[in-house]
């Protein structure tokens, strides 16, 4: 039987506000009271409602963050640096994943909304942004994370993937590969057509034809994914010589896949992978990719939304923060090619 403040208070023979005073503003009740009402707490093994005091306030300590894909470490880390920035504040936070559908997303934001959340960190699946915009209605402040904006209504932090794109087809072309392979997951996702569009401007920035770039689409972005896609690729008839995928778990498929048809990478295709999560450099060939700073990403997105929901909420500014990504280069992309 659950244990209420009511009967806290009838068995301490006080009211029911004064077992209220002890545990919200103990100062208003003499030393002896409060400690014959704890007592009484521990005894009856009391637990008060954190959820309803929340309710009466109007402020919840909860933020959420919806992610495309908890499977990736990617969004691990995000989400390890939101975690700790609210845990620093005294809040906690909800983590679910969309699983890159715009449906879920939907679904998820309208739960946000009925739990009353402080704010939202959200990476969003559905490429118009109408769920965004249908969840600005319900007035809860939220961040957008991992995409690039420039919403009068919110902030924003992402990590330049056009910048990222470049990097990868830039160091390819400069080992020599005139055919590359990019795997891409899937078209929609906004992440995925900036990094492409990258690539293709590195690829003109050399005097290069779009058509040096082999677009391989996937409907995810998981290690099965790129297994499939290696396959694809094994089967192509004029074969690249080099592979960009879109994320690392894609390049970890790709990698698997080649290895068991005995292709040979760097020597008979090379490998670029994004994200460098932390199995990339543990591979059985340390995988080339774009860093993108994870918990970094994580810890400012949730400093943004905590600046917007806090005591200083009247002078918040809303920001768009673009932090730069970097090539890391390892054993899977290393060696000349002729092209």
């Amino acid at each position: 039987m659950t244990v209420g403040i009511k009967d806290v208070a009838q068995q301490a023979g006080v009211s029911v506000g004064t077992v209220s005073n002890v545990l919200n503003q103990p100062d208003r009740v003499s030393a002896p009271t409060r400690r014959h009402v704890q007592d009484v707490i521990t005894r009856l093994g009391y637990v008060r409602s954190e959820y309803a005091r929340q309710l009466r306030a109007g402020r919840s300590r909860i933020i959420s963050l919806l992610v495309l894909d908890m499977a990736n470490p990617f969004f691990v880390d995000i989400a390890r640096g939101a975690e700790r920035a609210a845990r620093d504040a005294g809040l906690g936070v909800m983590v679910c994943n969309s699983g890159q559908s715009p449906t879920e997303e939907a679904d998820y934001l309208a739960h946000f909304a009925e739990q009353r959340v402080r704010g939202a960190l959200i990476a969003p699946a559905d490429p118009s942004g109408q769920t965004v915009r249908n969840f600005r209605r319900h007035g809860i402040p939220y961040v957008v994370v991992d995409r690039v904006t420039g919403d009068e209504e919110g902030c924003s932090v992402a990590v330049d993937d056009e910048v990222g794109g470049a990097l990868a087809l830039r160091h390819l072309v400069a080992q020599g590969h005139r055919r590359i392979a990019f795997v891409s997951g899937p078209p929609h996702l906004r992440q995925v057509q900036d990094r492409r569009t990258g690539a293709l401007q590195a690829l003109s920035e050399a005097g290069l034809s779009s058509d040096v770039l082999r677009e391989l689409p996937t409907e995810r972005m998981d290690v099965a994914a790129g297994r499939d896609a290696g396959a694809r690729l094994l089967g192509l008839a004029d074969r690249p010589t080099a592979v960009f995928c879109a994320n690392d778990l894609l390049a970890l498929g790709v990698l698997q896949a080649l290895y068991a048809a005995g292709v040979k990478v760097p020597e008979d295709m090379a490998l670029v992978g994004y994200d460098d999560i932390e199995f990339a450099a543990a591979a059985t060939v340390p995988l080339t990719s774009v860093r993108q700073p994870a918990f970094t990403l994580g810890t400012i997105a949730a400093g943004l939304l905590l600046e917007e929901t806090g005591p200083m909420a009247r002078d918040h500014r809303h920001q768009h923060v673009v932090l730069q990504p970097e090539l890391v280069v390892r054993q899977s992309s290393m060696g000349g090619h002729d092209g």
